[in-house]
Formats: C-alpha cells, sequence, structure tokens
C-alpha cells in the first residue's frame, strides 16, 4: 500500500510538472507579434495581426498579408485645376486658410501658405462651414524627396464630417497595410486600385460622400457612403463606412448633428494641398 501510495504521488507530480511546461515557442514572426503586441512585416509589408478581424472574418485591421490594390497607371491629367463651379463653397483658393481653424486650439490654422500652395504642418485643421452630403474636389502633392516608408511616407488625410477618412499617402513604390493606402477607407476598405502618381506631381480626389442618418434614439438608419475618384481611377464605389474611422480598432458609429466641419489632417508629413472645393448635393432616393 505504501509502494502504490508513493508511485502515485510520483506520477501526481509528474502529472502536475507537465502541466505546468510552457506551451512550445512559436517561431513565426506573426505569431510572436500576436503575443507582444508588435508591428510585423509580410513580404515588405508592416502592419498588424493582433487587431480585431474585420466583419468578413478574413483579415486583421492593418493586416499585412491583405492583398495589395492593383497598380494602374492614371492618364497624364484629370480634373487637375478644374474651376469651382458656380455654386461650390471654396475652401482654399490659393489665397489663405481663413475657411479653416485649427482642430484642437479653435484658433488660426497653422498651415503654411505659399505661391498658391497650402501645407500641412503643426496640426490638422477644420473648415469653418460645415456639411453633410456633399461632393469634393481636392488637389495634392507628397513631399520630395519621398522620406521614411510604409505609413511614415507622405502620410495625411481627409475626414468627412471629421469623423470618415479617406487616406492620403506616399504610395508610389511605397507598400503599406492594404487598408491604409492612398484611396482607402482607412482601417476598413482598401482602394479599388493603386491609382497614385510619383512624389512631386499633382494628384486629385473627386469624391461624393453620403452622410449617416440617424434615429431620433441614436439608432444607425444608414451608414455614410463614399464613391472616390483618385485621378480619375474610381477607388471607392458606393462603399458603406463602417463606422468612424481609427487606428487598430474597427469602425464603430455614434450618432451626430447632419452636418459637421470637413477635416485635414496633419500626420508628421508636409503634404501640399490646393484648389480644395465642395459642393452641397442633397440625396434623393427615388426610383
Amino acid at each position: 500500500m505504501k509502494n502504490k501510495i508513493v508511485v502515485l504521488t510520483l506520477l501526481a507530480a509528474v502529472v502536475a510538472g507537465c502541466s505546468t511546461q510552457k506551451e512550445p515557442v512559436k517561431t513565426t514572426q506573426a505569431a510572436a507579434a500576436v503575443r507582444k503586441n508588435v508591428e510585423v512585416t509580410i513580404d515588405g509589408v508592416a502592419g498588424f495581426q493582433d487587431t480585431p478581424l474585420q466583419p468578413d472574418g478574413k483579415w486583421h485591421v492593418h493586416d499585412p498579408a491583405r492583398p495589395q490594390p492593383v497598380i494602374v497607371t492614371p492618364g497624364k491629367t484629370f480634373s487637375q485645376e478644374a474651376t469651382p463651379p458656380s455654386d461650390a463653397v471654396v475652401l482654399f483658393d490659393g489665397k489663405d486658410l481663413s475657411q479653416w481653424r485649427d482642430k484642437k486650439t479653435g484658433g488660426d490654422a497653422q498651415w503654411t501658405v505659399a505661391d498658391g500652395i497650402a501645407t500641412s504642418a503643426k496640426g490638422d485643421i477644420i473648415s469653418t462651414n460645415q456639411f453633410g452630403d456633399i461632393q469634393l474636389h481636392l488637389e495634392f502633392k507628397e513631399p520630395t524627396p519621398p522620406k521614411e516608408s510604409g505609413q511614415g511616407r507622405g502620410n495625411s488625410g481627409i475626414y468627412f464630417m471629421g469623423l470618415y477618412e479617406i487616406q492620403i499617402l506616399d504610395c508610389y513604390n511605397n507598400k503599406t497595410y492594404a487598408d491604409g493606402g492612398t484611396g482607402g477607407i482607412y482601417g476598413q476598405h482598401p482602394a479599388l486600385a493603386n491609382a497614385c502618381r510619383p512624389p512631386g506631381e499633382w494628384s486629385t480626389y473627386d469624391c461624393i460622400f453620403t452622410a449617416p442618418r440617424f434615429a431620433a434614439d441614436g439608432k444607425l438608419i444608414s451608414p455614410a457612403y463614399l464613391t472616390a475618384t483618385l485621378n480619375g481611377v474610381v477607388v471607392q464605389n458606393h462603399q458603406a463606412y463602417r463606422g468612424a474611422t481609427n487606428w487598430k480598432s474597427l469602425g464603430k458609429y455614434s450618432a451626430h448633428p447632419a452636418e459637421l466641419p470637413l477635416a485635414l489632417q496633419y500626420h508628421n508629413n508636409s503634404v501640399s494641398f490646393r484648389n480644395i472645393w465642395v459642393r452641397n448635393v442633397p440625396l434623393v432616393n427615388e426610383p
């Protein structure tokens, strides 16, 4: 009996020892990143695989393994220096930033203006006017020579209603996670194509944005939608936003007013802008 007890005791100790052994060390870089909550690089693309899964369950937010948009060489010109229509609200005509204010302080926009060009600096800016459903025309130019890589190269963005971003980034010969490239709805929907021009050349965005609708109790009735062309190439086709855009997180809607300011982002890169104007385009849902 005593021998049996000794044997059972030894067996229990062995089992206990096995149960406390660490799991085999995972050798893949992606798996290591999940444990450490750090950036991973796959096929030259830096991103994350410890972020939430997109609703389709295929990719994580900012997943470096997500396929890159197909590269499309745009035509030589498309709507560059387009004259604003008679009913447009001109937000920047090359003279000053009187139609904008600093997002953080509410004071004067701290971006620089020279030779008809506004250059991002010191902080985000928001329009003094508020908008809902709009047509937007905007021209931008990435800094040259290009510096850094991925999200560190020529980063900026347009935020409809200050909440819903379409990305600006130097994606010319520069890979980044697919949902963070130029023409992408940041963190949600990659661009349908990479139609970026080289840094130092002017690019054009022509967008139609439809604001989300909320019920009186704050519940979402219909999401925000975006149709966008970059240099004449459709990069979003009436694509629904999954909510407000943000870094490393899924989109989420919170009820807000029907009209809010447009915002332009400063992301530690000096991106140039010119010829910015919008038109109010009321939504008419009739068969």
